[in-house]
C-alpha cells in the first residue's frame, strides 16, 4: 500500500514463523517491500505466517513430488523434533502427523482417483506453527477484587473479539481461587479502569494475559489469609484457604462472611491485587493439516470435500473454543485458498469493494471441517496451555492447492487458486 505500516513485521515473520519447523534445513528467502497507490493493508490472523507458510509448504510438497516421495515422509524426515531449536520449547509437529494420517486415512485419500466422470479427487497436506505473544514484548495485568458476597471481579484489558478470552481467563480465575466460574464477573477493555493491555492481537489472550490472571489470582488467596491473620489474631500458617471458606483452628467462616467483614470496619480495606506478567518466550503451537479435494476438470471449479486439522496448543483450557477457532480459521484459510481476491483498477481503486465481487466461504463451501487434538504441556503457559488464535488460518492454502496438483498435475503458485487458472491450466493455455 502507500504507507509503511505493518509490511516490514509481516515480511520478517515470514520466516520466523516457518523456518524452525526445518530448523536442520538450510532455507532462506529474500523480499522486497514497495509502496504503491493501493490502499494499505492492516494486520490479519496469520500475520506473515500465513504467507510463509504457503511458501515454505508448497516448496516442501513440490520437493516431495519431484522425488516421488509421500509429502508426508518428508515432513517426517525433515521436522524439528520434540525439545529441539531456540523456539520448539513443547510439542511434537510429528505427532500431529502421525495422528492426521491415521485419523484422514490419508494413504487412501492421498491417490488420485476418479469418482464421476471428470470429478477426480485428491488429497493434499501442510503443517505450520505460529507463537503465542511476542516474546520481550508483550506485557499483560490483570486485577481482581473481593466482593461483599465473596464473589470476584476480574478485570483485564484484552478485549474479546470471538476468541473467547473472556471465558478462559474467568475459568483460569475460577481455578485458582477455588470457586465456581459463576463467582467470576469479568469486565474488559474499558481504559478508565482496565488494567495495562498493549491489545488483543499475536495470539497472546490465553498465553500472555492468563499468566496475569493466575498471578493476581494467587496474590488474591495470600492477601485473604493475611487478611483473616489480622482480623482473628492467628498465625497465618494455621489458615486454610477453601475456596466458598476459610478454615482456623475449629472454626470454618464462609468467604461472604469475610469478605463483609473486611470491607467493615474490623477490616477496614477491600482487597484488590494485580498481577503483571510478561514472558521472554513464545512457544510455538502446531498443526497438520490434511485437505481432500474434488476437482471438475471441465470447468476447473474445486470443492473441499473434507478437511482435517490436528492441533497441539499444548493443554487446552477450553477444547470447545479450541475447535471453534480451528473451524474459523479453516473456513478463512478456504477463502484465502480458492475465493478471496482484491482486485485494483489502473488507479489503483479497490474494484472488488462489495461482497457480490469479494466471495468469502459460506456453509457451502466448508462442508466437512474436523479437528482433533494432540496434547502437549507448555511449562510456561497457564495450566500448561499454548495460543491457538493465529495458527488456524495458515494450512489449508498450501494443503488445497497440493490436492489440486494431485489432481490435475497444475501447480498454482499465486492465490487464490480460482477455477479458472486451474482450468487454463488443464488446458495448457
Amino acid at each position: 500500500g502507500a504507507y509503511g505500516e505493518h509490511a516490514p513485521t509481516v515480511t520478517s515473520l515470514v520466516s520466523y514463523k516457518t523456518f524452525p519447523l526445518y530448523e536442520k534445513v538450510p532455507m532462506r528467502f529474500n523480499a522486497n517491500i514497495v509502496y504503491t497507490n493501493t490502499m494499505n493493508a492492516g494486520a490479519f490472523r496469520g500475520y506473515g505466517a500465513t504467507q510463509g507458510t504457503f511458501a515454505v509448504e508448497s516448496i516442501i510438497n513440490e520437493l516431495a513430488h519431484k522425488l516421488n516421495l509421500d509429502p508426508s515422509e518428508v515432513r517426517m524426515k525433515n521436522l524439528v523434533e520434540p525439545g529441539e531449536g531456540k523456539y520448539i520449547t513443547s510439542g511434537d509437529i510429528k505427532k500431529c502427523i502421525e495422528i492426521g494420517k491415521d485419523k484422514f486415512n490419508w494413504n487412501e485419500k492421498f491417490i488420485p482417483r476418479e469418482v464421476a466422470p471428470n470429478k477426480i479427487r485428491a488429497a493434499g497436506m501442510a503443517v505450520t506453527m505460529q507463537g503465542s505473544g511476542i516474546a520481550g514484548i508483550d506485557t499483560a495485568a490483570a486485577t481482581i477484587k473481593l466482593g461483599d458476597r465473596g464473589d470476584f471481579t476480574l478485570m483485564v484489558g484484552v478485549t474479546e473479539m470471538g476468541q473467547g478470552c473472556d471465558t478462559v481467563l474467568t475459568q483460569i480465575a475460577a481455578e485458582v481461587l477455588e470457586v465456581p466460574m459463576s463467582k467470576i464477573a469479568i469486565h474488559t477493555a474499558d481504559t478508565d479502569i482496565s488494567p495495562y493491555d498493549p491489545g488483543a492481537y499475536a495470539s497472546s489472550g490465553t498465553y500472555v494475559t492468563g499468566n496475569a490472571v493466575i498471578i493476581a489470582a494467587n496474590k488474591m488467596r495470600e492477601e485473604i489469609l493475611k487478611g483473616a491473620s489480622k482480623m482473628f489474631n492467628i498465625d497465618i500458617n494455621s489458615i486454610e484457604y477453601l475456596g466458598d471458606s476459610i478454615r482456623f483452628e475449629d472454626k470454618t467462616i464462609s468467604l461472604e462472611d469475610f469478605a463483609q467483614r473486611s470491607i467493615s470496619f474490623e477490616g477496614m480495606n477491600q482487597i484488590t491485587t494485580t498481577g503483571t506478567w510478561g514472558g521472554e518466550t513464545s512457544p510455538p503451537p502446531f498443526i497438520a493439516g490434511f485437505a481432500e479435494v474434488e476437482v471438475d476438470t471441465l470447468t476447473g471449479e474445486v470443492e473441499v470435500v473434507d478437511y482435517l486439522s490436528v492441533v497441539d496448543c499444548g493443554t487446552p483450557i477450553n477444547p470447545n473454543l479450541v475447535k471453534v477457532q480451528v473451524e474459523g480459521g479453516t473456513a478463512q484459510g478456504i477463502g484465502l485458498a480458492l475465493l478471496e481476491d482484491i482486485k485494483y483498477d489502473k488507479k489503483g481503486r479497490v474494484i472488488s469493494d462489495s461482497l457480490m465481487q469479494y466471495k468469502i466461504p459460506s456453509r457451502i463451501e466448508c462442508k466437512n471441517i474436523r479437528v482433533e487434538f494432540s496434547n502437549s504441556y507448555e511449562q510456561t503457559g497457564p495450566f500448561g496451555a499454548k495460543s491457538v488464535g493465529e495458527v488456524v488460518i495458515n494450512t489449508p492454502a498450501p494443503a488445497i492447492v497440493d490436492a489440486i496438483y494431485r489432481a490435475t498435475k497444475v501447480r498454482v503458485r499465486t492465490l487464490p487458486a480460482t477455477s479458472e487458472k486451474i482450468l487454463m491450466g488443464i488446458l495448457n493455455i
